[in-house]
């Protein structure tokens, strides 16, 4: 079974910019959506050193998301989206 079968919602590829911000907003680190689903993301870094496990995802027309990292790669993260408290 593949990763793709074994999500809860199905993602559709994007090509959407983004940040990473981590220390409450005051530190940003640029990304590349590659895929999302109401559930979660793929998002695509230079490189995943100095990315925590948890963070909130800002897109680049406003949306915000708190997510959890469920697997990274050199360059990529996979997430999922968590309610907002």
């Amino acid at each position: 079974m593949t990763q793709e079968e074994r999500r809860a919602t199905i993602r559709h590829r994007t090509l959407k910019g983004g940040k990473i911000a981590i220390n409450d907003g005051f530190s940003v680190i640029d990304c590349t959506v590659r895929n999302m689903s109401t559930a979660g993301a793929l998002l695509r870094v230079t490189s995943v050193v100095g990315i925590p496990d948890a963070f909130q995802l800002v897109m680049s027309d406003g949306q915000k998301f708190d997510c959890v990292v469920q697997r990274r790669t050199a360059t990529d993260i996979g997430v999922s989206f968590q309610p907002s408290v």
